[in-house]
């Protein structure tokens, strides 16, 4: 099944203040049960980051992380991923096992 994106700022600061988090060097994920039934997910690269190229690059690199995951989630989740300044200088494989610890830390995956 597809994800759907968020990008209402109050979903984005909902998952903020009241969702489980897990941080790493390279990630940061938000995740909460959804409201609705389906998943969403979000990304953000701040300025901090770099220039466009990198914080692009920073979000190409999740997204693509995110989709080899994607068929494993079982149920419906609001999720945020954050990028951080290391995400830009690594490949997606190093993401992926990051999302991937993190996810099972959460209870998105098995």
């Amino acid at each position: 099944m597809k994800s759907k994106t968020l990008n209402e700022n109050k979903d984005f600061r909902r998952l903020y203040y009241r969702g489980k988090s897990q941080a790493s060097p390279c990630l940061v994920t938000y995740v909460s049960k959804s409201r609705g039934n389906e998943t969403r997910i979000g990304i953000t690269s701040g300025k901090k980051i770099g220039n466009a190229v990198k914080r692009n690059r920073a979000r190409r690199v999740i997204r693509a992380a995110y989709s080899v995951l994607e068929p494993r989630i079982d149920g419906c989740y609001d999720i945020v991923f954050v990028a951080r300044t290391r995400t830009t200088y690594v490949k997606m494989q190093e993401v992926l096992s990051e999302m991937e610890r993190q996810f099972i830390a959460l209870g998105v995956i098995k």
